[in-house]
């Protein structure tokens, strides 16, 4: 089998190597067909009208869209499209084509799994044959739910660790703000999140190699540095409890994941040729790089003060001093994109946010840095004081920007409100911004600052709390659906007409 890539319509290189191939129902808006390089469309490959309006861009019926559209791809209206779809693949390297924005949960990437496990499409299917005596039925309840737990594996987000991120933050927090209980309690929640998602990744590198390592050259792929900052985060979070080597061993292995991921990510951006030319693909998670490179130092910072030698305050020096310059590029790109290139509501993430985390997170560094015993930060004191203001200072101006741009996509142009992962894109910066605000007040001894700093930390805790029933209730919503329309699936799901819808319809 070659070569599988999913990818959007606006992010194609015209001189890619391989079949291009168009698998959304209606052509693109805005691309003209004559002369645009797109040899093959395959309509027909598409989901029904009506899977496409249930599932309604809702992430979190994705699962069951999944198993809709798995049907689907075996009833007789598909049949010819994916048998051509999969003689293309035989040949040579296929390009997915989508004018779909999140990628993530689309169509594509349920296409690009199809054809790579060509041995299990009949065991999908609603009228596969039964099992063997003494083997789970494909439609038993604990195979249904292994099915779910793969499919979220398989389709697990490179940024899944943010939630670790943003609840350690949040820990950490309460914990200046002297709410040492509910700063314990969080603290257990991220390293639960940080104990299952770990190796969730892991899984998904051995089991869906293909799909992880796109995902790695993709536009998204900095979202995979929340690996080490998440790591960085519960280290400098479990220095203040006295658990030094526990801390100790996140910070290793956060900065060894910080090593791989902020020289490798880089690197395949710079030598794939599978990508656009084109700014549209810089997003917020790119801020992630500078965010690296500071959870290194403030973890690596907070470590040197109860570790004896040099290594540990260099370590931090060095990355605070990286992740400055590494900000600054990512802000320059970033500015360029949003100023420079349209920009659509339903495209304006929330990982925008990270724009102000970033800067407090450098801030926050600083102050980590000027605490080290006098000589150890190699720099001058005031010089590391000066910018972590002004870092901080850029942050609060941000803050009203970023919600004015909220308040545009979802009160003036109707984008829906509801719970995705990119929440906790938001949960951080907010959660970092309180921690910063609330340090710097002590470390300079503003007592103005200090005082608006413990507001913000319960504003953080509120909001934390607001993203995390959010989220169970998403769940729980998602749950009854998966298992009340399961048996109807079959037949919900096929197309009965021929009737096209948008493209921002697509799921």
């Amino acid at each position: 089998m070659a070569e599988i890539i999913c990818r959007r319509i606006d992010e194609q290189t015209p001189g890619e190597v391989g079949e291009l191939v168009l698998v959304d129902r209606v052509w693109p808006e805005g691309l003209r067909r004559q002369g645009a390089p797109l040899p093959v469309w395959l309509r027909e490959v598409a989901p029904s009208v009506e899977l496409q309006r249930w599932c309604d861009h809702n992430p979190q019926q994705f699962g069951e869209f999944r198993r809709r559209y798995l049907t689907e791809l075996g009833d007789q209206r598909h049949r010819y499209a994916t048998a051509r779809l999969r003689d293309l693949a035989e040949h040579r390297s296929l390009a997915l084509l989508t004018a779909t924005q999140d990628m993530d949960h689309s169509h594509t990437a349920v296409l690009a799994e199809w054809l790579t496990e060509p041995d299990s499409h009949d065991e999908r299917r609603p009228d596969a044959a039964s099992p063997e005596p003494g083997r789970t039925a494909p439609g038993s309840r604990a195979a249904r739910h292994r099915a779910a737990v793969s499919a979220a594996v398989a389709n697990l987000n490179a940024g899944a660790l943010a939630f670790v991120m943003g609840t350690g933050i949040v820990s950490t927090a309460l914990y200046v703000n002297g709410a040492g209980t509910a700063s314990a309690v969080l603290l257990w929640v991220a390293l639960a999140g940080f104990a299952i998602l770990v190796p969730a990744y892991g899984w998904r590198l051995l089991r869906r190699r293909e799909r992880f390592v796109a995902d790695l050259v993709g536009p998204r792929a900095f979202a995979f540095l929340t690996l080490a900052i998440s790591s960085n985060v519960l280290a400098a979070r479990l220095v203040p409890d006295g658990r030094t080597a526990v801390a100790g061993a996140f910070l290793a292995f956060g900065t060894l994941a910080w090593v791989v991921l902020d020289y490798g990510i880089p690197l395949a951006l710079i030598t794939t040729l599978k990508r656009g030319p084109s700014l549209d693909q810089v997003n917020g998670t790119w801020f992630l790089w500078a965010v690296g490179s500071e959870s290194v130092a403030v973890a690596a910072a907070s470590s040197a003060r109860v570790t004896p030698g040099h290594a540990l305050a260099v370590l931090a020096v060095v990355c605070w001093a990286v992740g400055l310059m590494q900000y600054l590029l990512t802000a320059a790109l970033v500015l360029a994109r949003l100023l420079a290139r349209p920009v659509r509501p339903e495209g304006l993430m929330t990982s925008v946010w990270i724009f102000m985390g970033a800067a407090a997170i450098a801030a926050l560094a600083g102050v980590r840095l000027i605490e080290l015993p006098p000589g150890n930060t190699m720099l001058p004191r005031p010089l590391v004081i000066g910018s972590s203001v002004v870092l901080w200072a850029f942050s609060s101006w941000l803050i009203p920007l970023l919600l004015a741009l909220g308040v545009w996509r979802h009160a003036l142009r109707r984008v829906p409100l509801r719970y995705e992962l990119g929440w906790w894109n938001l949960v951080f910066p907010v959660g970092m911004y309180a921690v910063t605000t609330h340090e710097l007040g002590r470390a300079t001894a503003t007592g103005w600052m200090t005082s608006v700093g413990r507001w913000e930390v319960w504003i953080a805790a509120v909001f934390w709390a607001v993203v995390f029933a959010a989220m169970v209730a998403a769940k729980l919503r998602a749950r009854p659906t998966t298992t009340r329309e399961s048996a109807g699936a079959g037949q919900t799901g096929r197309p009965q007409s021929r009737a096209s819808t948008a493209p921002g319809a697509l799921p």
